[in-house]
């Protein structure tokens, strides 16, 4: 999932080694972190939004002993990220879903670092593939020391995560090697691109579903798993997670080109810059194709020089009034209605009715 700075999700810069401080009033952690807008509703519950908080906080501080090396430069590195900040999204739905079974064991506070270790360590490697500048507001690890420190930390992190996996046991280490394997899979069809015969537009989604659906959905399993729920809850969180998944990072294609700054912290036109495919794009590429002049237009604008902040500005509007960026943002939405009907299968609670909230959330963008 691309991470954008959002101010309204940032931690203050403290440390979390006396442990968690909870400000009741508000059911914020008195260090900084702080619940996403999509899960507002959860800090209003007097006894779910203290517990998640508190939880939250502890993988905070485990987060950053897992990380932690006596070499000094693997702990620079490997601090780098973590200390940056980020929205914490897929702990906290292995939290949650956690709420549907026991979310008292200690296994889900493991689970939740080891898919946020996971996902710190992909965003090493993808920084370097795409040769980012900036990563949640602070130079990426690849510019401050190079490519191959870069991806060997992300590689560290990585076996980080998998030592605390294998303490949990063979089952979630199986999820672990699948999702991992996914997220391979995704990066190398993302690199060389459709085939000949392949459509763009699907071989797009089968890309973010692995890049970005599957992590989010093993956060979802791994916290029903530890929570001791039954399997057909386990299942509802696997479907939920990659669909919820797939959601916000077609929502993030459509930010990108409307120029959604306030809520999302992402610059109008990065992945035009960078010549990401995103979906509007190829959506209006599609059009191009079939002949729609206006569509041509765009097309010549998006492949000539953006490398100057009027070109792009120019881009970016031409691309997010195109009627096919409207038809990206009803498929973002698509994917978000669907993640609220597999949770369908649960009973009524404050849990399913945050994780409603958080996919709605998704598509208008409070996330």
């Amino acid at each position: 999932m691309t991470e954008s700075a959002n101010p309204g999700w940032t931690r203050a810069g403290h440390s979390l080694s006396d442990g968690p401080e909870l400000d009741t009033a508000t059911g914020a952690i008195a260090t900084g972190l702080r619940l996403p807008p999509g899960f507002a509703l959860i800090a209003e519950d007097p006894h779910l939004g203290p517990a998640v908080t508190t939880c939250l906080a502890k993988v905070e501080k485990q987060l950053r002993e897992a990380i932690a090396s006596s070499d000094p430069l693997a702990d620079a590195t490997s601090r780098h990220l973590v200390e940056a900040g980020g929205k914490r999204i897929r702990p906290l739905l292995t939290i949650l879903a956690s709420h549907l079974g026991d979310a008292s064991r200690p296994e889900v506070v493991q689970a939740a670092v080891v898919v946020e270790l996971t996902h710190l360590a992909t965003l090493y490697h993808d920084d370097v593939m795409d040769s980012a500048p900036y990563r949640r507001g602070a130079p990426t690890a690849h510019e401050v020391w190079g490519n191959s420190v870069a991806i060997l930390t992300g590689d560290l992190i990585f076996a980080r995560a998998s030592i605390l996996v294998s303490e949990l046991g063979g089952r979630a280490l199986g999820i672990q090697a699948r999702t991992f394997e996914r997220l391979c899979l995704g990066q190398l069809h993302e690199t060389v691109g459709p085939r000949e015969d392949e459509d763009p537009v699907e071989h797009y989604l089968s890309v973010i579903a692995d890049k970005t659906g599957s992590l989010v959905a093993a956060s979802g399993q791994l916290g029903a798993l530890f929570g001791q729920a039954s399997q057909s809850v386990i299942d509802v969180m696997l479907s939920y997670g990659e669909k919820v998944g797939v959601a916000f990072q077609l929502a993030d294609d459509v930010i990108d080109v409307t120029g959604v700054k306030v809520t999302s912290g992402k610059s109008p036109g990065t992945d035009l810059r960078e010549g990401v495919p995103t979906l509007p794009i190829l959506l209006i590429r599609q059009a191009a194709a079939a002949g729609d002049a206006s569509a041509v237009a765009v097309i010549d604008l998006v492949d000539g020089d953006l490398s100057s902040d009027e070109s792009l500005a120019t881009a970016v509007a031409a691309v997010s009034t195109h009627p096919a960026t409207q038809d990206a943002w009803k498929v973002a939405q698509q994917w978000a209605d669907d993640a609220v009907a597999a949770l369908e299968p649960l009973p009524e609670s404050i849990v399913k009715q945050a994780l409603t909230a958080f996919a709605q959330a998704v598509v208008t963008r409070d996330v």
